[in-house]
């Protein structure tokens, strides 16, 4: 007989923790190879767990909505032929403060978390989402340091920095919010008018339905929050014809899925004209780092999706400027059947440096879209419309049915101008009103 430890898998190139939603196995069940042991979720995408061996399960270390670091030992396997299952014991409940933990949106800090001590005098590990926190709230290492941290050997976790920057205008920058004094009474000249606010609950008034928002809509609302706090956004429009692109697509549309298996949308199409832009304009495909500026050579194009429960997700074309048409319509149509399947994986979510939306899915002709961060610009394409146009020809001007389409496309001023912003903007519209519509694919 012996023991496996069951690891919490690594989840993508920028995730460092994920949350535990559910287990699905407890001490003293049976479970097989590759069996799903639990449910976990990260910033991007909710996941599960499978067993990495066959045995009975022996121990649960982590209770549900625990933050648990990637490669922390979760739980563990009883193996061998001595492996009989044992008397069931029940997972450790979580605890009230846990819960409520949980349960916050935003996160309240609990004071008797977050004087949880640092262990031991080495220097300390900061994962990339807690550093990206603290440098959009202009937290420098000196103060980041004296943070308490919740986490395994006094690590600072998300939920630490943000009880942190909650209660730092309340307290002095180099004290963490476990030091803080406590407030003092309020003073009896205080307005009564602000603590009957403060108390009394909000009420609704006529025919009205709650809804509490689920998890993910939760993180959604906070991404689109944060990045209008974040970036100036400035949006640029132009008006594109691409009747030569629909014509194509509808002569090409029944023998490409007989050859592919693949239905093709407009989607690859458009995301080929904005590779091609990005590799002339790179600056359209960066980050910024403080002063600095970080220009992403691989292009790597987000699409946004929306899921049958309404909410959105964002999955990543990797190095879309390699792949062909055939290529990018396979990418498009295999992750967007996983998002709406609930089967995409946590790395299929991260690594984007440029995104697209397609708001004329659902009839809008234009939009303007958020940043999705740490990106500096995202494109919107608008619905598709027949509409008559003054066409130029060397014989003079005539009047035709056109297929047009507004493209929106919003970015972060603080690095990309109106110049180059419109500029990009343009040569995507070029690349598609240019569509060659004698081309094979």
């Amino acid at each position: 007989m012996s023991l496996v430890d069951l690891i919490m898998p690594k989840l993508g190139e920028s995730i460092m923790e994920a949350t535990i939603l559910k287990w699905h196995k407890q001490p003293g069940d049976k479970v097989a190879m590759d069996e799903t042991v639990l449910d976990i979720a990260t910033d991007k995408v909710d996941s599960e767990v499978p067993s990495t061996a066959e045995g009975v399960i022996e121990s649960i270390l982590f209770n549900v909505n625990d933050v648990v670091p990637i490669g922390a030992v979760i739980a563990k396997i009883k193996v061998g032929n001595a492996a009989a299952p044992s008397a069931p014991a029940p997972a450790p409940a979580p605890s009230v403060e846990t819960q409520k933990i949980a349960d916050e949106v935003p996160f309240q800090p609990s004071p008797a978390k977050v004087t949880a001590s640092h262990a031991g005098n080495g220097p300390r590990f900061y994962s990339p989402l807690v550093l990206n926190i603290a440098q959009s709230e202009g937290i420098g290492m000196a103060e980041l340091e004296n943070i308490s941290g919740s986490g395994q050997d006094g690590r600072v976790s998300k939920k630490d920095i943000l009880a942190y920057v909650a209660q730092r205008g309340k307290i002095p920058a180099n004290t963490s919010p476990a030091q803080a004094p406590q407030a003092a009474p309020a003073p009896v000249q205080a307005p009564a008018q602000s603590k009957q606010a403060e108390a009394a609950p909000v009420t609704y008034s006529g025919n009205v339905e709650i809804i509490e928002m689920d998890r993910m809509r939760k993180l959604i609302a906070k991404h689109m929050v944060d990045s209008k706090h974040h970036s100036p956004h400035v949006t640029s429009f132009v008006e594109c014809d691409v009747t030569n692109l629909v014509l194509w697509r509808e002569k090409v549309k029944k023998e490409f899925e007989k050859r592919e298996g693949e239905k093709i949308t407009f989607t690859p199409l458009f995301i080929e004209a904005i590779a091609k832009g990005l590799k002339k304009y790179p600056m359209l495909s960066s980050s910024i780092d403080g002063d600095r500026i970080i220009i992403k050579k691989d292009l790597n194009i987000g699409m946004a999706t929306a899921l049958p429960s309404g909410n959105l997700i964002v999955p990543v074309i990797k190095n879309a400027d390699q792949l062909n048409l055939v290529g990018l319509t396979k990418q498009v149509n295999g992750l967007a059947n996983a998002a709406r399947n609930n089967k995409l994986k946590p790395d299929d979510t991260v690594g984007g440096t440029f995104t697209l939306t397609n708001v004329g899915t659902f009839g809008s002709i234009m939009g303007t879209p958020i940043i999705n961060q740490p990106q500096v610009a995202i494109m919107a394409v608008g619905a598709i419309k027949k509409r008559p146009m003054v066409i130029e020809t060397p014989q003079g001007d005539t009047i035709g049915i056109r297929h047009m389409m507004y493209i929106s496309m919003s970015y972060d001023h603080r690095i990309i101008d109106g110049a180059l912003g419109s500029t990009f903007l343009n040569y995507v519209s070029k690349e598609l009103e240019n569509f060659d519509s004698e081309r094979s694919f």
